[in-house]
């Protein structure tokens, strides 16, 4: 066993312990609001899950049943009985979502059919912070993790949503939206293991309440997980991670709501890469693990106006390093949101804001035959839309019109409006229709990359492969019609074209 690995497990060992420990000193009354939540979940009707609220489609809470989208909800409860251990997994309890994995710390996420490793047309969200990165346009899902037992739900939208969420919400949108700190009050401690590829997870939580206006949780999760069963059994896909965080929830006023979360972490993924070599002229392969670590800090302000009306400010810090044998990078990113709801008129439902996000990233060549020029880079997005939703008929016909609008150094200007109808002939059926505009920007693997490779041994052969700097956005124009009902306490049905 390496001193690496030695190192690992008496990390994940003593992790493990304090678990125990904790669980141990626990009182079972501390506990009680997690099992109160899961029972009150494991309640509810047909009926009534189609009233739970979802934020994603508008950046405000709506009924499913007032949702002119093709929505899932992921609860809790099916969070917990799905024995998932990563983010990924989880979404494979998803209607219209793929799930493949191609190795024990890489998946590739698709809705409606277009799958890649990086996930390029799907924007992923938690909290409301994207964690999409413009490198290779797309997520690592090998650092996406949180404490299971906090989220509260996972939202998904299949197909466009760009006039609210902006580039790259093309195929659909995933958000991840946990809990408050006065729903994860008490002391949390578990642990598991045993299997060859997942061999160890632990995680231990303390939440606590000072006031009844003030309550915040912190945690500490880690896991060590194994190679998965290659070819020629070469087990270079090992991965180990550990994180650590908080949540606080401050209510200093009937009308206000302050949020603050933040999290840290680091780890090895493992990886196998393939690259070129001038001398000697060769195709080389190399079992190297990529060392990952980061974290973020993630601030909310909600003012409720009256009891329709509300607007956040929101901003958030990101930084995310990745050191692989080729290159490594190191980015931060700056991001403000201002929404502001008005429903104060008598038929119309009025929402618009405004973006900024500041994300500099340096590149450090490690390998001559794989290069990004330039090393250092400010990426930027300013966006601003609007959208209003007009009662046609009250509580039946529903027309939505929106457009995001926005400027990126990658593509410059672009637009993104959405048409959406919905019609409720009953409270329990839905009939919806839309038309969109979105759009997939160029990132710096499609504009900035420099990559060579050895084709012909002997005589040595090289190929070049190099970004266009005038690669244009992949635009999409989606039309999507659904329909939703329940039919019995017992049946729903949800069908969606596209």
């Amino acid at each position: 066993m390496t001193d690496r690995n030695c190192r690992v497990n008496r990390k994940l060992a003593l992790l493990l312990m304090v678990a125990c420990l904790w669980s141990f000193g626990a009182l079972p009354a501390e506990g009680a609001p997690y099992a109160a939540a899961e029972e009150q979940l494991k309640s509810l009707s047909l009926e009534q899950l189609g009233k739970l609220q979802v934020t994603t489609v508008s950046k405000q809470p709506e009924e499913v049943w007032k949702t002119p989208a093709a929505v899932y909800v992921l609860t809790q409860d099916d969070i917990r009985r799905s024995g998932a251990t990563s983010l990924p997994e989880l979404l494979r309890l998803v209607p219209g979502v793929q799930v493949s994995r191609s190795q024990s710390d890489q998946w590739a996420v698709a809705i409606r059919g277009f799958n890649s490793q990086f996930s390029k047309a799907i924007l992923v969200l938690i909290d409301g912070r994207s964690v999409y990165t413009p490198l290779f346009e797309g997520v690592y899902w090998d650092v996406q993790d949180l404490v299971f037992e906090d989220i509260d739900r996972i939202e998904v939208i299949r197909g466009p949503a760009a006039s609210i969420w902006g580039p790259n919400a093309v195929n659909g949108v995933i958000n991840i939206v946990t809990k408050r700190a006065s729903e994860t009050q008490g002391s949390m401690a578990s642990a598991a293991g045993g299997s060859p590829v997942d061999r160890f997870t632990g995680e231990i939580q303390q939440g606590l309440r000072p006031t009844n206006r003030f309550q915040f949780r912190v945690f500490a999760k880690g896991f060590n997980r194994g190679p998965e069963l290659n070819p020629g059994h070469d087990p270079y896909d090992r991965w180990h991670q550990e994180r650590g965080g908080f949540r606080a929830d401050w209510e200093p006023a009937a009308r206000d709501t302050l949020t603050a979360s933040a999290d840290i972490y680091q780890g090895k993924s493992g990886a196998q890469t393939v690259v070129g070599e001038f001398f000697p002229p060769e195709q080389l392969v190399t079992d190297a693990p990529e060392a990952v670590s980061g974290g973020n800090l993630n601030i909310r302000w909600n003012r409720q106006v009256n009891s329709r009306s509300n607007f956040y400010l929101q901003g958030y810090f990101d930084r995310t390093n990745r050191r692989t044998p080729q290159f490594s990078e190191t980015r931060n990113t700056f991001d403000l949101d201002f929404i502001d709801h008005i429903a104060s008129l008598p038929r119309q439902d009025i929402i618009l804001g405004a973006g900024l996000r500041q994300s500099p990233s340096y590149i450090l060549q490690r390998q001559a035959t794989v290069d990004f020029e330039p090393h250092r880079q400010n990426d930027f997005i300013y966006s601003w839309f609007l959208q209003d939703s007009l009662q046609l008929v009250p509580n039946r016909l529903e027309l939505t019109l929106g457009s995001k609008f926005e400027d990126n150094n990658f593509s410059g200007l672009g637009t993104e409006p959405s048409a959406r109808l919905l019609w409720n002939p009953s409270a329990h059926q839905a009939i919806w229709g839309a038309v969109s505009r979105a759009l997939r920007i160029p990132g710096r693997l499609d504009r900035n990359l420099t990559l060579i490779g050895n084709a012909v041994p002997a005589p040595p052969l090289f190929v070049e492969i190099r970004g266009n700097p005038k690669f244009r956005p992949e635009v999409l124009i989606g039309w999507e019609a659904g329909y939703r009902q329940l039919l019995t306490q017992k049946l729903f049905v949800d069908v969606a074209a596209f």
